[in-house]
């Protein structure tokens, strides 16, 4: 059995990244975490490399917490929603944990909402996390 994470260096995110590694202890699975990005002209290969540390320090964390993991950042032009529904499908994931924030009306017409197309779209059940205020 598998969990899919969205991960995004964000108090949203941590939180996410924290309620899918206290699923996956509970329930003895692998935890795949997955950090998608666009690419493109937007796309800079320095935050990338920073990044990459990052998930990196990640990955060591939840091995040593004897969680097994996979931890994996795309770069495919593709939506993070259509990332992380995907990755999902492949591994036949038990379901998608996902952080969300609050956001203007403004903001989710512009923008779009990749919480609400994974919460729409995803075949598997989707646990949508809120930030601890404090976090």
């Amino acid at each position: 059995m598998a969990v899919v994470v969205g991960y995004v260096a964000t108090k949203e995110g941590r939180a996410a990244l924290r309620r899918a590694a206290e699923e996956c202890e509970l329930r003895h699975a692998k935890l795949i975490v997955i950090n998608s990005q666009r690419g493109g002209k937007d796309f800079d290969a320095d935050e990338a490399a920073k990044f990459e540390e990052e998930l990196e320090r990640i990955q060591a964390k939840l091995t040593e917490l004897g969680i097994e993991n996979e931890v994996r950042q795309l770069v495919r032009g593709n939506e993070p929603a259509e990332d992380l529904i995907a990755v999902a499908e492949e591994e036949s994931a038990a379901f998608i944990v996902i952080g969300l924030r609050r956001r203007t009306p403004v903001g989710k017409l512009i923008l779009g909402s990749n919480a609400q197309r994974i919460l729409l779209d995803a075949t598997c059940p989707v646990l949508a996390v809120k930030a601890d205020k404090e976090a």
